[in-house]
């Protein structure tokens, strides 16, 4: 199975599934695989992205530090299926002691999320990326500045992911009261993306 080295370009609110797409854009080429992820895992790779330590470690942070301590590195991920509409990963494993590698099945989010978290690379099969990617805009290939609506609307996106963190914060040290105040922001601030 031919494989495509990709890259995480960026994380979009998406509307009608009230998820995130994540924009996964094929290194050196013209194509980009937009994957739908719920919002809890948006976060999670909006966390590994900004490399933000949480007070009490995340799924995938715990998921790491298990490997860790088991002497076991994720080599790779890979997205490589799509069937009926929904995307398939596998994580490659291998142990200190042993060359072989163990291939686990994944969702396509945690895959990347861990991925993310160890600098492991993400892969795509050829396969997946002909029947559900996309071809980039010549913009988006030439790094041309977006325009202002499309920056304000990234900005508001990246304080809608921080105000989630935050409010996932909240709920895990148990202070109701803030987080009761977050979430009153965060519907207003999802109202106001949706009329843009």
């Amino acid at each position: 199975m031919q494989m495509i080295n990709v890259e995480l370009d960026k994380i979009i609110f998406y509307p009608p599934s009230k998820g995130y797409a994540v924009i996964l854009k094929e290194v050196g080429g013209a194509r980009q695989l937009p994957i739908i992820v719920g919002v809890f895992e948006a976060q999670s790779i909006a966390l590994a992205i900004e490399q933000v330590k949480m007070p009490r470690p995340m799924t995938h942070d715990l998921f790491v530090r298990v490997l860790t301590r088991m002497g076991i590195s994720v080599q790779e991920v890979a997205i490589n299926d799509l069937i009926d509409g929904t995307f398939y990963a596998q994580i490659m494993l291998k142990g200190k002691t042993d060359s072989s590698v163990t291939t686990v099945d994944s969702r396509p989010s945690d895959a990347i999320a861990l991925a993310l978290r160890v600098d492991a690379d993400i892969l795509v099969s050829e396969a997946v990326m002909n029947e559900a990617g996309q071809l980039l805009k010549v913009s988006d290939i030439q790094e041309q500045k977006p325009l202002d609506e499309d920056l304000f609307k990234d900005e508001l996106l990246d304080r809608l992911v921080e105000m989630k963190t935050k409010l996932q914060i909240a709920i895990d040290e148990e202070n109701y009261e803030m987080a009761a105040l977050l979430r009153d922001q965060i519907s207003s601030l999802e109202k106001e993306l949706k009329n843009n």
